[in-house]
């Protein structure tokens, strides 16, 4: 059985972390556990996404480790071309991280872009547009290209 650890808040089987100061009223209790997760440290559930989208949203996740990485509404455009063949342009991103920006001379131009990862495995999965050089580009700064390859769709999409 797994317990919700009020000392480090995640599920797990019993903590080593020292306990906190006595809370009136607060007791572990008792959750189902998705799958067998067999041995693992202390206090570490056997995955862990910084941000989970909800279930009722067509969503974007990571091919590699299934993180979710974008909920549909928040698509711009199907017509991108990533470094390794088709991408989407996005308007914000869940469970990714951020590289050292860079000057890059893209198909529409000179851009700052910085690589993106997964959180989870690590894999780039694509780019974020911090700058753009031509007033017509403008549009792309803040925004993230995440190529197909890269990604599956999950949730409602029939």
């Amino acid at each position: 059985m797994l317990l919700r650890c009020f000392t480090c808040d995640r599920l797990c089987g019993g903590c080593t972390a020292p306990a906190p100061p006595a809370r009136q009223g607060i007791v572990l209790q008792p959750v189902m556990p998705s799958c067998d997760p067999g041995p693992a440290p202390a206090c570490l559930p056997t995955k862990t996404f910084r941000s989970y989208l909800p279930r009722c949203h067509r969503t974007y996740s990571c091919v590699h480790c299934r993180a979710h990485l974008a909920k549909h509404d928040e698509l711009i455009s199907k017509s991108f071309q990533g470094s390794h063949g088709r991408a989407y342009l996005f308007n914000s991103v869940v469970n990714v991280g951020c590289g050292p920006a860079e000057q890059r001379l893209l198909l529409t131009g000179l851009h700052s872009v910085a690589d993106i990862f997964c959180e989870s495995c690590k894999t780039t999965l694509g780019w974020k547009y911090e700058q753009a050089f031509e007033t017509s580009q403008k549009y792309k700064e803040g925004k993230y290209i995440i190529e197909m390859s890269h990604m599956v769709k999950d949730n409602g999409w029939d």
